[in-house]
């Protein structure tokens, strides 16, 4: 602090400086001073006008900060606390106890409810937010609360929530997946993402580099933080400076943070870069769920093609595949070497592609919909919009084959037969069915 004083007082220009008292500097003050008051007055003015005239903005930002509420009155008191106990007890040997954020989002339910199956204690955290139907949501919890996985129902930015968690549980990982998803969504809702994503994930990495022993933490980080990259197939070594999407820029900032808990407090962090993962109860906003809703109530789909009719595809990932990785991921986890916060030592880093390793045309996709379906689709071919959606993705698996013992087994045939038949069971005849 006294070396930032010691420069402060250094002068603009080296040598002696005598500020000369004239007339010319007195107006030229009265003159700054009209124009600071100027100023002001047409900020005050915009002010105004921004708050008093503009209604549907302002109740935009209050819809969105309910539906987006960090308070959680709901918890505590020693009935839950007794649940989460419960639910954080490891019944196996070697087992490890897990806080999974966004439990009750797609990869959390699966993630969660692979982890309890072999004995690992896990704690669910979720804020249920509305930005897809909650009730597929609550369906997920229901179905983890039969297996014995107990969720919190909270915020990841509610830090005394995530502190009292830790209080109660001495979680020795955190596999971190709650975010704001959606690629398209950004242009519509840009602070959800900023918030969630950026800060929901500091807070997480603030309150795991407090604790003790401090946690190892999986997240999720996303294959769009390759952004505009024309290499393929996809490395964790190439670049990802070049995001095509707000969504894939808090992924990618997320990453830098990583980075910087990492160095600064001995945090073991592991990055996971997902490509595009479906499967049963998935998220409805994904192109294989609406195309199956709309292919059924005969409704058109838009099949995108890039410039000059260039072909649109995707690394389509099972599900089941994804959780290996997750696991693998949270099995070859180091501890962290941090302690109060502070340093102790070089701590483990990592980023790992999960994908398939074979991409699929967006039409391929529709073609084994509709054969599963026994349904044709009215197509409506349409050109990519510059929404942020890229033209491919391919995934490099060589790092997670060698490092976690990767290797996904499902063919996209045979992993959207499975979803289908999930979605029947539990869209059908216009009833649901969490069967």
């Amino acid at each position: 602090m006294s070396q930032m004083k010691h420069i402060d007082n250094i002068p603009s220009t080296p040598g002696k400086y005598k500020i000369e008292k004239s007339p010319y500097n007195r107006l030229r003050l009265q003159f700054s001073l009209t124009k600071i008051i100027f100023w002001a007055l047409v900020f005050v003015g915009l002010i105004f006008v921004f708050f008093y005239r503009s209604p549907n903005s302002v109740s935009n930002v209050s819809s969105d900060l309910s539906r987006r509420s960090l308070r959680t009155s709901s918890y505590g008191g020693p009935v839950w606390e007794k649940k989460i106990k419960s639910s954080a007890k490891i019944r196996s040997k070697n087992g490890i106890c897990v806080l999974v954020t966004g439990a009750a989002g797609f990869v959390g339910t699966h993630v969660s409810a692979a982890l309890k199956r072999r004995g690992d204690g896990v704690v669910g955290l979720d804020n249920f937010n509305d930005y897809y139907d909650p009730s597929l949501k609550r369906a997920r919890q229901e179905l983890l609360e039969r297996t014995g996985v107990y969720i919190v129902e909270g915020d990841i930015n509610d830090v005394a929530l995530l502190k009292k968690l830790f209080d109660i549980v001495a979680f020795t990982h955190v596999m971190h997946l709650a975010a704001q998803a959606g690629v398209r969504y950004a242009m519509e809702n840009p602070g959800s993402y900023v918030h969630s994503n950026i800060a929901g994930l500091v807070n997480v990495l603030e309150v795991c580099k407090s604790v003790n022993p401090q946690p190892a933490i999986v997240w999720a980080s996303s294959s769009s933080v390759y952004g505009l990259n024309t290499k393929v197939p996809f490395s964790e070594r190439d670049r990802t400076d070049q995001p095509a999407s707000l969504y894939a820029a808090t992924k990618k900032a997320g990453e830098e943070i990583a980075h910087t808990y990492n160095h600064i407090y001995g945090l073991s962090i592991t990055g996971l870069r997902f490509f595009t993962v479906y499967g049963p109860w998935g998220r409805p906003d994904m192109a294989y769920f609406f195309f199956t809703r709309d292919i059924l109530k005969g409704k058109s789909i838009p099949i995108f093609e890039a410039a000059n009719h260039g072909t649109v595809a995707r690394d389509f990932t099972y599900i089941d595949d994804i959780v290996k990785g997750c696991l693998g991921a949270l099995d070859t986890a180091k501890k962290s070497t941090g302690s109060g916060g502070k340093k102790k030592g070089p701590a483990q880093l990592r980023v790992f592609n999960l994908g398939n390793t074979s991409p699929v045309p967006v039409s391929d996709l529709v073609s084994i919909l509709e054969k599963l379906l026994k349904l044709k689709a009215k197509r409506l071919v349409m050109k990519l919009p510059r929404n942020g959606d890229v033209q491919f993705t391919h995934a490099n698996i060589s790092s997670a084959h060698k490092e976690l013992g990767y290797k996904p087994t499902t063919d996209l045939q045979t992993g959207l037969k499975k979803f289908v038949r999930w979605y029947l069971s539990y869209y059908g005849n216009g009833k649901k069915s969490a069967q």
